[in-house]
């Protein structure tokens, strides 16, 4: 563990340049007092590592050194197959980079680690998109993705859900996450960063100039912020339901994983009749509506009154449809 552990700190300073004692320990997880003895170690085993005091300080390896301890395992080796996204990649006009970058690292390896990759492609395909959903048109996403590379803003019309719906913005693109495979761009716009559902730019025109990306930026950790509001965002209130031992089977299959997990959570003993009470979070009376009708007779809404009320109304109405006077 301590060997593979030195490894990884030798092939961080390699790839990042610069880092201080805090960063490689929270990137590897141990203390700050495991990664001195560390370096400690790595100064005994000859390796040119140096370190500077100070705000701006950290460790460094001596300029030209390169480790050659660069060898995959197989789990590493297989888990590169993993990690490809053949749709996105597309997209992006890099399909076939891809795939020529993954004949020549299979070229590369070793034969028995060839020979596992090769089984994992085989065997194994990641389809990120979700079921009954065709992929979005992402006309733009190409220049955005330049924009993104090269640091230069650009102009977009954006069309978006509330009014007025198509607006002109001056955007400094940061970053592209894709998502379910949809694809959002997260990009400064005046003084906030905002999120841009990439579909959804009806133009776009390249702005001279360039931009200069915060260097404490963190894509990933901006997207889980992101996601965390959304999700609180959206959900207002909360409805009190009894469900069938088959609607609590169906739930997984028809509601978020947030109502899944809020119902697992909330769940009360089994009543005489086997049905189940559950607390769920809900987005707004007329989402909840349609949601709970999905689960049909399975499903018996207690509160709030006004989504209750609104269900009946809807079943009268559906009633009333399908078995006319």
């Amino acid at each position: 563990m301590r060997a593979s552990r030195l490894v990884s700190i030798l092939l961080l300073l390699q790839t990042r340049g610069r880092m201080t004692a805090q960063e490689l320990a929270d990137r590897l997880e141990v203390s700050v007092r495991t990664i001195y003895r560390d370096v400690e170690s790595l100064h005994a085993a000859g390796i040119p590592l140096y370190g500077d005091a100070g705000p701006k300080g950290g460790y460094q390896l001596l300029d030209g050194y390169r480790t050659r301890l660069t060898g995959l395992t197989a789990d590493e080796a297989e888990s590169l197959f993993l990690a490809g996204l053949p749709g996105p990649a597309a997209e992006l006009g890099l399909g076939a980079v891809v795939t020529a970058a993954q004949l020549k690292l299979m070229a590369a390896l070793p034969v028995e680690l060839r020979d596992r990759a090769g089984r994992i492609q085989e065997r194994f395909h990641l389809d990120a998109p979700t079921w009954y959903r065709d992929r979005e048109p992402v006309t733009h996403l190409p220049a955005v993705a330049d924009a993104v590379w090269n640091e230069h803003p650009i102009q977009v019309r954006y069309r978006r859900w509330r009014a007025p719906q198509e607006v002109e913005r001056r955007l400094e693109p940061y970053g592209l996450v894709v998502k379910a495979g949809r694809w959002y761009l997260v990009a400064r716009a005046g003084e906030h960063v905002r999120t841009y559902r990439v579909s959804q730019i009806l133009d776009l025109h390249p702005l001279p100039g360039t931009f200069t990306r915060p260097p404490e930026f963190d894509l990933a950790a901006y997207w889980q912020g992101y996601l965390a509001e959304f999700e609180a965002r959206l959900r207002w209130g909360e409805a009190v339901v009894r469900l069938s031992p088959r609607g609590l089977e169906r739930l997984a299959d028809l509601m978020t994983p947030g109502v899944v997990a809020a119902a697992g959570e909330s769940a009360s003993p089994p009543d005489e009749e086997g049905w189940t009470r559950v607390t769920v979070p809900i987005e707004s009376i007329e989402h909840a509506v349609g949601e709970f009708l999905r689960l049909g007779i399975d499903a018996e809404v207690l509160s709030p009154p006004e989504l209750r009320d609104r269900l009946a109304e809807t079943t009268y109405e559906l009633s009333a449809r399908y078995n006319p006077p």
